[in-house]
């Protein structure tokens, strides 16, 4: 008798044992893994009220790349609205930057803390009000995403646009029921580069009859970096035209000028946030930096992540709000209410500029050309105050695009008042200026952008 009982103990230990080891599995236990609904979040006050689900899809089964994401339903209809797959630049910039700070329904009270966090209210410029979005943290080494291998982390263009595809497949798989719903591609900044890309790619599929077969209907961009021939020389003028350098400067330097350097480059009404007091000899950058120039973004998002209590800097600077998003983030609390994969990413940061990625795309102007022709809708979109990519650049490879006029350059509006200027050209191109808005336009001016969206994704003319 104290042999069975011996035996039933063991039995029971080890089944126990077995249990306990199967529920603390690595990461790697399954190519892809959604949670469920997220219904509270640290910081946030009482129940979300929207949907919110996050979770990881496996794009490289070979060296454990899991890319994380968050899903938002439409606030309207959810089986009817559109799909939308948001991308953030750098690269290497978290689609938290997306989410908190541009289209999604959540932001930063810069004047509270819930429980020593950040405290988070309610965005009512949300694009998830009328369409689903997946905010994915593209590429690898981005927010959450994460390689259990060192390999695994070097990405490039091409190489992020097939996991982003990869992504899209599988994330489907599980969520099969979107199928039907309208998608679109959409992004900012140096995902100008990646969205066009990643929708030729899926038109390209959807004519050869591969599965899935995606709803593609279009694409958005906005402050797109798109070619350097037309980014880069549009600075001097755009400067020029802002009143930003004289006549005389303008002539001297046509196409390079470092005499805006101390031009805020995302904004150019707003203060450079690059150096933070009382100790401002320890954000000084080594070399001289052109103000447009990727080194200088990097600087500054240096800045932005070099750990400033917000007492030490301006409340008016952005920095601040970037930085509660880090300390949010990397709160053990909030990373056990997102799922996310403990030991994955020890530091989270808005923006990961040392990600080993070779950038080899030099211009999507053809991919741009390839959609448009096919019917495929696309809204491209500038803040009119932003000299990182100004407008004036994103005029100039749409004009090269020999589109006929449709309907000429006149404003848009928002609550009776001019939100921008737009023009709309043959092949469903849309263009428009966000009066007032930077680097990207969303942050700036989320209400004009929410109408923009509202109406161009109805198919109404701006």
């Amino acid at each position: 008798m104290a042999a069975r009982t011996l035996w039933w103990r063991w039995c029971i230990f080890f089944f126990s044992l077995l249990r306990c080891c199967c529920s603390s599995a690595s990461p790697r236990a399954s190519n892809s893994s959604s949670g469920g609904a997220i219904t509270h979040l640290p910081g946030f006050q009482g129940p979300l009220p929207f949907h919110l689900q996050t979770g990881y899809v496996e794009v490289d089964e070979s060296n454990g790349v899991r890319l994380f994401y968050y899903f938002i339903s439409s606030e309207r209809s959810p089986g009817e609205d559109p799909l939308m797959l948001w991308l953030t630049g750098g690269p290497g910039c978290s689609v938290l930057t997306g989410l908190a700070f541009e289209i999604g329904p959540l932001s930063f009270d810069f004047n509270g803390y819930v429980d020593g966090l950040p405290k988070l209210v309610y965005n009512q410029d949300s694009w998830t009000k009328v369409s689903n979005v997946i905010f994915l943290d593209s590429p690898v080494g981005t927010g959450f995403s994460y390689s259990e291998t060192e390999q695994g982390y070097k990405s490039s263009d091409t190489k992020a646009v097939s996991q982003i595809l990869i992504f899209l497949r599988k994330w489907f798989d599980e969520h099969p029921q979107f199928l039907p719903n309208p998608l679109y591609i959409g992004g900012d900044s140096y995902s100008g580069k990646i969205v066009p890309i990643v929708t030729s790619e899926i038109a390209r599929g959807k004519e050869e009859g591969s599965e899935p077969n995606f709803n593609l209907k279009g694409y958005l961009i906005g402050n797109p970096v798109t070619d350097s021939n037309f980014d880069d020389p549009s600075r001097v003028p755009f400067a020029h035209g802002m009143g930003l350098i004289s006549d005389e400067i303008y002539e001297a330097y046509k196409k390079s000028c470092r005499c805006t350097k101390s031009i805020c480059p995302n904004h150019v009404l707003e203060p450079l946030c690059t150096f933070a007091s009382p100790q401002p000899h320890m954000m000084k950058p080594k070399l001289k930096l052109n103000s447009g120039s990727r080194e200088m973004l990097q600087f500054q998002e240096q800045i932005a992540d070099a750990g400033l209590q917000l007492s030490e800097i301006s409340l008016k600077c952005r920095t601040a709000g970037y930085i509660m998003a880090r300390t949010w983030a990397n709160n053990a609390l909030v990373r056990e209410a997102l799922g996310i994969h403990k030991g994955t990413v020890p530091s989270w940061t808005r923006c990961n500029y040392d990600l080993p990625y070779t950038y080899e795309i030099p211009s999507t102007v053809k991919y741009h050309l390839d959609l448009t022709t096919k019917g495929y809708r696309s809204l491209i979109y500038n803040g009119d105050h932003d000299m990182v990519v100004p407008f004036i650049g994103t005029l100039a490879w749409i004009k090269s695009l020999n589109f006929s006029i449709v309907d000429d350059w006149r404003p848009w509006f928002v609550d009776g008042q001019v939100a921008g200027f737009t023009r709309s050209y043959t092949n469903n191109l849309t263009f428009a200026t966000v009066k007032g808005g930077g680097h990207t336009a969303p942050e700036y001016m989320p209400r004009q952008c929410f109408g923009m969206f509202v109406r161009w994704v109805s198919g109404e003319p701006l």
